[in-house]
């Protein structure tokens, strides 16, 4: 059966690789189309992740929009994040070097 955005979710804290994320505090807000259609949001700071349904409290650092099968995907190694990028599957917005260092900051399968 297929991961859903709600178990990805679930899963960041465990996959969370706090060595790649030190310095970094960011709100990062999660816009989901598609399928699983919804907000959530992860607050990185102090070495540790917090992710929670629902759009952030404070302003996010960075809002990445994208299908929500397609972002399961990239987290499944199926699809590349750099390409989806480009072919305007995931849409950023705010402090894209935040985008670049999320992906080493978590174990992605």
């Amino acid at each position: 059966m297929p991961l859903t955005v709600s178990q990805l979710m679930e899963k960041m804290p465990g996959a969370f690789l706090p060595e790649k994320a030190q310095g970094v505090n960011a709100t990062i807000h999660f816009k989901f189309t598609g399928a699983e259609a919804g907000d959530w949001n992860a607050k990185i700071a102090d070495g540790k992740v917090a992710v929670a349904q629902g759009e952030p409290a404070e302003k996010a650092t960075m809002t990445l929009t994208a299908d929500s099968a397609d972002y399961v995907r990239i987290f499944t190694g199926e699809l590349d994040g750099m390409q989806a990028f480009m072919q305007g599957k995931i849409k950023l917005g705010g402090d894209l070097n935040l985008a670049m260092k999320l992906m080493q900051m978590f174990k992605i399968k």
